[in-house]
């Protein structure tokens, strides 16, 4: 016989197991986010309105019954009503509190030459950064750093495009980037700063080492400390007529390099 989860609707202060926890309530929709929110034990969550179909959809990933009062049958309209304008939410939303807090040491040891940390300096599209979620889930990566009052939260459309990753990829947010940057390399990890101008190419990097990848923001790039405290700046080769790639599209190359097996 299952054992009963708990009520997913429990509003108390209690940490699920991670230092800190916020209690801001916030938003997720579309059905991946909202599924691997429901999946996550770290996860608690307030209510869940679902269309029949988006329902239907996400019967045989979640037991509905178990989700008791927290789940509300709503129409589309409905949800409408409670989303941003223009929220593409495919019948399924969660009203969830923020996951507890991730701190640096906790969520990026040890170093693993295998699972590169992802930092970013200042990105604040939660697209962008919902895609580089995404494609940091995709590549294993261990972690991704985040200055926190440069962040937008971790719902809405980030974590729509986040496809349910910021559930799997823990989040670390930090006061200062370079600060962490050497306490990245006090933890074994080569700092390595995406620069268009460095000389050398990523695929050049070593596999050996484990890696914290750190990604500025488009068109302004990495600030010059935060450059400065890298061990080393890498480029993305590409066509001289482009002058650069989307950030969350440089986030994908490079970690498939820092991934790729000869």
């Amino acid at each position: 016989m299952a054992t009963k989860r708990p009520d997913r609707g429990d509003t108390s202060s209690k940490s699920s197991g991670r230092r800190g926890s916020a209690p801001d309530r916030l938003w997720l929709y579309g059905r991946h986010a909202v599924a691997a929110a429901l999946a996550n034990p770290d996860r608690r969550v307030r209510r869940v309105v679902a269309t029949k179909n988006a329902a239907d959809w996400l019967t045989p990933r979640t037991n509905l019954a178990d989700l008791g009062k927290t789940y509300q049958p709503a129409k589309p309209d409905d949800i409408d009503k409670l989303l941003p304008p223009g929220a593409v939410h495919q019948g399924l939303a969660a009203e969830v509190f923020d996951l507890p807090r991730d701190r640096l040491k906790e969520a990026c040891a040890p170093a693993d030459a295998g699972r590169p940390v992802v930092v970013l300096d200042q990105i604040s599209d939660p697209q962008n950064i919902g895609a580089v979620f995404r494609n940091a889930a995709a590549f294993n990566a261990k972690s991704i750093v985040v200055q926190e009052r440069r962040t937008p939260p971790l719902a809405g459309a980030l974590a729509k495009a986040a496809a349910g990753a910021i559930e799997t990829v823990p989040c670390v947010k930090v006061v200062n980037i370079a600060r962490s940057l050497e306490a990245l390399a006090s933890l074994g990890y080569e700092t390595v700063g995406l620069a268009g101008e460095a000389p050398e190419s990523i695929s050049s990097l070593p596999r050996d080492l484990p890696i914290a990848l750190v990604m500025g923001a488009e068109g302004a790039g990495l600030r010059p400390l935060v450059a400065e405290t890298c061990a080393r700046l890498a480029r993305i080769p590409i066509a001289s007529q482009m002058e650069s790639l989307n950030v969350s599209a440089a986030a994908a190359v490079a970690l498939y390099a820092l991934s790729a097996q000869d």
